[in-house]
């Protein structure tokens, strides 16, 4: 997996589709497909492969604002501000079953991590569970004075976890269905929250700017960084637990070293607010979206589905020509760097070459 001791995180690819702000991004499990929501009303499901297209799912009758694969990667979920709820097989058809889920917009859609299972929440200030086989509706949670922006289940599937407008993070027993504790340490809107690998501690980002560590056994707060100069809008963790990184506002993604309590990494990546942010499930890879796409609203959009896929499919054929020229760039450099070594080392060898004759003469 991807360390950042060990090299710096680069640009891998810039996919180029949606007409509007990105505002939501999840790989999925075999990292072989992302998937991307946003305010166009579409998703895409994009390939890690070069050369292969990208499907654009259109179903919603609004703006998608949220994505999540399932954990096998057979289905991806979608929340949107027509108060449904998709759920969609990432192939070629994009077939879709849809239901009502809430009576106001879905912020936020999560797997359980046995796949049974889907937490939603909503600006109607609910959470709630179904099961994903029959989309049946199993409960609700309601303690929520606000619109709900976030909810997750932990990686065991006992606990929720919710933040919302109402300045508080909550956490839930999805036996009992009671709130154990509410976390109200934020200075502003939480939008954003998730669960550490282990299932030990949360993080959450916010209109305040800051991210802050919980220990949900304890609960008490662990770390807190003041590192982005806007709206925290998105984070996710490191598979190993030992990173996150963050997605604000102010247009720059954050790495954050965990076990060093510091920042590690500022990415400056994107024109506009950086959205969504996720990491692979392995760790290799994490894949940002932002709301600086606002060129792609400018599109005709009579435009036919074919001239559209040419274009993609021409958009991503230079992303792919850039790709390769990116790394001739980076080849060149690496040559140049082993040419300045090479000379140093026969400076170096003339040098001492030029003591042994001067000793020998002495």
């Amino acid at each position: 997996a991807w360390l950042p001791a060990q090299e710096d995180p680069s640009l891998e690819r810039h996919f180029k589709g949606h007409r509007d702000a990105v505002t939501s991004v999840d790989f999925s499990s075999t990292k072989k497909q992302l998937v991307s929501g946003s305010m166009d009303s579409c998703l895409m499901i994009w390939s890690m492969k070069p050369q292969m297209r990208a499907y654009r799912f259109m179903g919603h009758k609004d703006a998608v604002l949220c994505v999540h694969f399932s954990p096998s990667g057979h289905l991806v979920a979608s929340g949107s501000r027509d108060k449904t709820v998709r759920l969609w097989i990432p192939s070629v058809k994009g077939e879709s079953t849809v239901f009502k889920a809430h009576t106001g917009t879905v912020r936020s859609v999560h797997f359980s991590s046995d796949g049974q299972s889907l937490v939603t929440a909503s600006d109607d200030k609910t959470i709630k569970v179904w099961t994903v086989h029959r989309q049946k509706f199993l409960f609700s949670l309601n303690q929520h004075i606000n619109w709900v922006r976030c909810a997750r289940f932990s990686p065991d599937g006992r606990l929720i976890v919710s933040s919302s407008d109402d300045k508080t993070v909550k956490l839930w027993d999805k036996t009992s269905r009671e709130c154990i504790h509410s976390f109200c340490e934020h200075g502003g809107f939480v939008n954003h929250v998730e669960f550490h690998p282990s299932g030990n501690c949360i993080a959450a980002g916010g209109t305040d700017n800051t991210v802050k560590l919980w220990d949900v056994r304890m609960n008490r707060l662990l770390q807190h960084y003041q590192v982005h100069s806007s709206v925290v809008n998105s984070l996710s963790f490191h598979p190993s637990g030992n990173y996150l990184v963050t997605a604000s506002s102010d247009s720059t993604l954050k790495i954050l070293d965990l076990l060093e309590g510091r920042l590690l990494y500022t990415l400056h990546g994107h024109q506009g607010p950086a959205t969504c942010v996720a990491f692979s499930r392995d760790g290799d890879l994490f894949a940002s979206g932002s709301s600086d796409e606002q060129k792609t609203k400018t599109q005709d959009s009579s435009r036919t589905q074919e001239q559209q896929e040419e274009e993609t499919s021409l958009a991503n054929t230079l992303e792919h020509i850039i790709g390769q020229l990116d790394v001739l760039t980076q080849t060149v450099s690496i040559l140049e760097q082993r040419l300045t070594l090479t000379e140093d080392k026969l400076k170096e060898c003339l040098e001492n070459q030029q003591k042994i004759i001067q000793s020998n003469k002495n």
